[in-house]
């Protein structure tokens, strides 16, 4: 049953209009490009202080990381205003940043655990600038990726 007074042609225009505002909605709370290799540049940065070993260097490089990520997620907020919701996301895209993240994680601590075993200096900056520069490599990818998975779920839910 329709209401009287509203065309297949208005519905069609109406659901048009939502798909093009959620996909206006999805693009503006995507993580920018710059994000990726800022925050790797801080970790590998914050780690080698840590692996010094002295400690004026590693409260320097502590203050340092956390006023610089602080600085990148608070540009983050602020020029990204929409906030990716559940339901736009869905189950799958959870699991899949999950995934991502548990991936970067194995890869530092195993390219860590095998520096170390080879007897390279520093081999948890070692570790870690191997998931930076994984994330910088395929940070972008993944958010083309959840873009486009976002932009496909039906309205409404779905999983």
């Amino acid at each position: 049953m329709t209401e009287p007074g509203i065309t297949s042609a208005a519905a069609a225009d109406a659901l048009a209009e939502i798909r093009a505002r959620r996909d206006q909605a999805v693009t503006a709370s995507l993580v920018p490009a710059w994000f990726w290799p800022a925050v790797a540049g801080l970790m590998v940065a914050f780690t080698a202080t840590v692996e010094s070993h002295r400690p004026w260097l590693v409260a320097v490089g502590s203050a340092a990381y956390a006023i610089g990520l602080t600085a990148v997620v608070g540009l983050l907020v602020v020029r990204h205003r929409a906030q990716v919701h559940a339901h736009i996301i869905g189950v799958r895209g959870v699991g899949v940043i999950a995934a991502y993240v548990l991936a970067l994680v194995a890869l530092g601590v195993c390219t860590g655990f095998t520096a170390e075993a080879v007897g390279l200096s520093w081999p948890a900056t070692v570790g870690t600038a191997t998931a930076g520069g994984a994330m910088t490599a395929t940070g972008e990818p993944l958010m083309r990726y959840l873009r486009r998975m976002m932009t496909t779920r039906p309205l409404g839910g779905g999983r």
